[in-house]
C-alpha cells in the first residue's frame, strides 16, 4: 500500500537513514580546516583566457566526487559539503560531510538583497576549506530554498536568489542554470538510493519553519489566527490566542511582519482551548501514515529543539521521546501558564502543535522516536539525497 502523498514527505522509506547506518565504514574522521572568507574568487582560466567549465564526464571522474548543497531555510542557511566515494557499478557512498549553519535566513535581507551575499560568501569559504582546490571546478554547487522563501511578498524572493546566482557564478565551483531555485515541499523528503539491499527500513520526521504552511513558524501564525503574507493596508497585526498565557502581551516577527500577540483572559483550561485551535488548523491538511507506525523513526529539527527545551534530552547527545511525552509536556506547560507565563511564551503552542501533528499522522501515544542531530556523525537532512540526485543527473548526461 502506498503512503499518501503528503505523509510521504515525512517518511523517507528505505533510503537515506538505512544507508547512513553504514556510513561509519567509510567515514574518514578528518574535519578539514576552514579558510577565511576570500576577498574574491579565483577565475578558472583555460588557454583562451575564459573561465573553464568541465564537461559532465569530468565532473564525476576520479575516485571521489564532492558536492556542495546550500539549504536556505526560513530561519537560517546551512551548507553541506559531501564527499562521495565512487565505485564501479555501485551507487556513490558517503565518505565525509562538513556542515555549517548561519543565521538569519535569506528572507531577513528581503529589503536589501545585496547584504545576503556576505553570508553566502562565508559558507562558500567553508566549502573551499573542505575540498581540494584541484577539484573545485568539477564540484557541483547548488542552493535549494525551502518553501519559507515563498512567503515573501512580490519579487523579493526573486531578487534574493538573483544575488545568490551572482555569487555562485563568480565562485570557483561548478554552477549551472538550475543551481539556485526554490524547491517544492515534496523534494524535502528526497533521500536518494544510498542504501544496501539488506538494510532495515527506517523513517524520518523533519519539522522546519515554513514548509507548506505546516512548518512550526507558519503553523504558529495560523494557530494564532494570522494569515501568511503582508497584511492589507489598514488591517490589524494584533493576534489574540488562548495558546498564550492570560494577560500576556508581546511582539513576534514572522515573514517580515511584526505582530502584537496577546493571551486571552483566564477562563477554561489553556491546554484544551489551545488544542482545539491546533486541531482546527490541522483539519484535512495531514494524511494518516498509520501504515508506517511500526517502523523505527528518527526525528529532527524542531522535534529535537523542543525536546531540549523540556529537558527531555541532552542537547548534544539527543535521546528518545514518546508521543505521550510531548502530550504530557504540552498539558503541563499550557496549564502552568495560568500561574506563571514561563520564559518561552510560545512553548505551549509549539508543544500542542507537535503532539497534535504526530497524532494526526497516525502515531500512537506510546510510539518512541529517536531524536538526533546526526546519525553516525553525519548531519541528516534532505540535502544528502538532493546532492546525490544532482550528481546522478550529471553522470547520466
Amino acid at each position: 500500500m502506498r503512503l499518501p502523498k503528503l505523509a510521504s514527505v515525512f517518511v523517507f522509506l528505505g533510503c537515506l537513514a538505512a544507508y547512513l547506518m553504514f556510513v561509519k565504514r567509510h567515514y574518514d574522521g578528518v574535519r578539514p580546516a576552514i579558510s577565511k572568507i576570500p576577498p574574491h574568487f579565483p577565475h578558472r582560466l583555460g588557454l583562451s583566457g575564459s573561465p573553464k567549465r568541465p564537461t559532465s564526464s569530468e565532473v564525476v571522474s576520479g575516485r571521489f566526487q564532492y558536492g556542495v548543497m546550500f539549504d536556505a531555510g526560513s530561519t537560517g542557511t546551512r551548507i553541506h559539503v559531501f564527499k562521495f566515494q565512487l565505485e564501479d557499478n555501485e551507487a556513490p557512498k558517503l565518505a565525509h560531510e562538513t556542515f555549517r549553519a548561519i543565521k538569519p535566513g535569506l528572507s531577513a535581507y528581503a529589503d536589501d538583497p545585496e547584504k545576503c551575499k556576505e553570508g553566502i560568501l562565508e559558507l562558500l569559504a567553508v566549502a573551499q576549506g573542505s575540498i581540494p582546490s584541484s577539484v573545485w571546478s568539477s564540484t557541483p554547487l547548488v542552493l535549494k530554498a525551502t518553501a519559507g522563501l515563498r512567503l515573501l511578498p512580490g519579487e523579493k524572493a526573486t531578487h534574493l536568489l538573483d544575488r545568490v546566482r551572482e555569487v555562485f557564478g563568480e565562485s570557483p565551483f561548478l554552477s549551472r542554470g538550475d543551481s539556485v531555485s526554490i524547491m517544492d515541499g515534496t523534494n524535502e523528503g528526497m533521500s536518494g538510493g544510498l542504501h544496501g539491499s539488506d538494510t532495515p527500513t527506517v523513517g524520518m520526521l523533519d519539522l522546519g519553519g515554513g514548509y507548506l504552511g505546516l512548518g512550526l513558524m507558519s503553523a504558529r501564525l495560523a494557530v494564532l489566527g494570522g494569515i501568511e503574507g503582508q497584511p492589507l493596508e489598514g488591517s490589524s497585526t494584533e493576534l489574540v490566542s488562548p495558546c498564550l498565557a492570560p494577560e500576556y502581551s508581546g511582539q513576534w516577527e514572522h515573514a517580515e511582519v511584526l505582530y502584537t500577540v496577546k493571551g486571552q483572559k483566564a477562563g477554561e483550561p489553556i491546554y484544551e482551548s489551545c488544542l482545539r485551535k491546533v486541531e482546527k488548523m490541522l483539519y484535512r491538511k495531514v494524511k494518516n501514515a498509520g501504515e508506517a507506525k511500526d517502523m523505527e523513526f528518527y526525528a529532527f529539527s524542531y522535534y529535537y529543539d523542543r525536546a531540549v527545551d523540556l529537558g527531555a534530552i541532552d542537547e548534544e547527545t539527543g535521546g528518545t521521546i514518546k508521543v505521550s511525552d510531548y502530550i504530557d509536556a504540552a498539558k503541563r506547560v499550557c496549564n502552568g501558564m495560568a500561574v506563571t507565563p514561563g520564559e518561552n511564551p510560545f512553548l505551549c503552542l509549539d508543544l500542542t502543535y507537535i503532539s497534535g501533528m504526530l497524532q494526526e499522522l497516525g502515531f500512537p501515544k506510546d510510539k518512541v522516536f529517536k531524536l538526533a542531530r546526526k546519525i553516525d556523525e553525519v548531519e541528516t537532512s534532505w540535502a544528502l539525497g538532493a546532492t546525490f540526485h544532482y550528481i546522478e543527473s550529471l553522470r547520466s548526461q
